[in-house]
C-alpha cells in the first residue's frame, strides 16, 4: 500500500500516515514556471494500492488540477488500485441545475476524476448523500458523527444540550447526532436571497436555557453561523456552539466568527486552516487524521467501512 499526497492539506496527510505507520511516498508536486501542475514519482508503485489523499479547497481548480494529474501520473505507473481519499470535495454545492442555464458542477468533477483514473473514492460528508451516484466507481462517504458526539460528551452536559441545524436541508444529519446523544433537536428556518447570503426567518423548537450546538458540513462565509447565533440568544439561548465538518471560512469570515458571540466554532482539519483562521480564539480544531487513517486501512484490507459509524 502507498500514501500520496498532493500540496493541498500536507499536516492532514503526515497525520493519516503516522496513524497508518506508513510513510507518505516521495513525489515531487509542483508548477512549472507558467503555474501548470508538474507530478513526478520517486518510487515504484507497479501493481501497489495507492490512495491518493487531496482536498479539493481553496485554491479549488489548483488543488483539483494536482489531484487529476497524479492520478494520471499513478495509473500511467501501473499502480494496481488508486483511491482517491477527498477530505473536501469541492464543487459540492452545485450538486443540482438551481436556475436555468447553470451547470452541475459536482457531476462534471466526479467524471473528471473517474476519467483521470481513479478506481474508488473516500470522502467525508458530503454536502448532499445523492452526490455518492455521481461517481460511477465505487464511493464511500465517511461520517465526521462519531468525532463530534465524542468531543460533545467531553466538554458539555448533555441534560442541557440541543442540537440545531441551521437550515431545514441539514435536518437529517443533524437529527443523527442528536440521536447519538440523546437530545432533543431544533431547526432554524432560513431564506437565502442569493449565494454566500442568509437570513434567519424563524426558529421551530423551544431554545430558551439550552446549551445550543449547531451542526453543518460547510462553513464558507459564517454569515449563517452569526446571524443564527445572535436569533437563538435572542430566543433565550443559554449558549450557542457549532461542530462544522468543513471549515471554508472565506475571505473575512474568521474576522466575523471571531466578533460574535458565538461561544465556540469546532471544525475538521480536513482544510488547511490559513493563518487568519488559527489566529481566532475561538475556533477550535479537531482532526480527522485516524478516521482517515481507519478507513484507509479497512479499504486496502478488503473490511467494512461503514461499520465505522454503528
Amino acid at each position: 500500500m502507498k500514501l500520496v499526497t498532493g500540496n493541498s492539506n500536507r499536516a492532514l496527510a503526515e497525520s493519516v500516515a503516522a496513524y497508518l505507520e506508513l510513510p507518505l511516498t516521495d513525489c515531487t508536486v509542483k508548477r512549472f514556471a507558467d503555474k501548470e501542475v508538474y507530478v513526478e514519482m520517486h518510487e515504484n508503485v507497479r501493481g501497489e494500492d495507492v490512495f491518493v489523499l487531496q482536498s479539493t479547497s481553496f485554491p479549488a481548480n489548483d488543488n483539483l488540477m494536482e489531484l487529476l494529474i497524479i492520478i494520471d501520473a499513478l495509473r500511467r505507473s501501473s499502480a494496481r488500485r488508486i483511491t482517491a481519499v477527498l477530505p473536501y470535495f469541492g464543487y459540492a454545492r452545485q450538486d443540482r441545475k438551481s436556475a436555468p442555464r447553470t451547470p452541475i458542477s459536482a457531476k462534471l468533477v466526479a467524471n473528471l476524476i473517474t476519467t483521470a483514473g481513479a478506481n474508488r473514492v473516500l470522502t467525508l460528508d458530503l454536502h448532499a448523500a445523492q452526490i455518492q451516484g455521481f461517481f460511477d466507481i465505487p464511493t464511500d462517504n465517511l461520517s465526521y458523527a462519531p468525532v463530534i458526539v465524542r468531543d460533545i460528551r467531553e466538554h458539555y452536559e448533555l441534560a442541557n444540550t440541543m442540537i440545531v441545524s441551521p437550515d431545514v436541508g441539514g435536518v437529517v444529519r443533524a437529527r443523527d447526532v442528536a440521536s447519538r446523544l440523546g437530545v432533543t433537536l431544533a431547526i432554524v428556518d432560513k431564506r437565502r436571497p442569493r449565494a454566500g447570503v442568509s437570513e434567519v426567518m424563524n426558529i421551530i423548537g423551544d431554545v430558551a436555557g439550552h446549551d445550543c450546538i449547531f451542526y453543518d458540513d460547510i462553513a464558507d462565509s459564517g454569515g449563517t453561523l452569526v446571524n443564527a447565533t445572535e436569533a437563538l440568544l435572542k430566543a433565550g439561548a443559554k449558549s450557542v456552539s457549532a461542530y462544522v465538518t468543513h471549515g471554508v471560512l472565506s475571505e473575512n469570515a474568521p474576522a466575523r466568527i471571531g466578533a460574535s458571540k458565538m461561544k465556540e466554532l469546532v471544525v475538521s482539519d480536513s482544510i488547511e486552516a490559513r493563518p487568519e483562521v488559527a489566529a481566532v480564539k475561538n475556533i477550535r480544531r479537531l482532526t480527522i487524521g485516524p478516521l482517515i487513517g481507519e478507513a484507509i486501512a479497512r479499504t486496502a484490507s478488503e473490511q467494512s467501512v461503514s461499520s465505522l459509524f454503528d
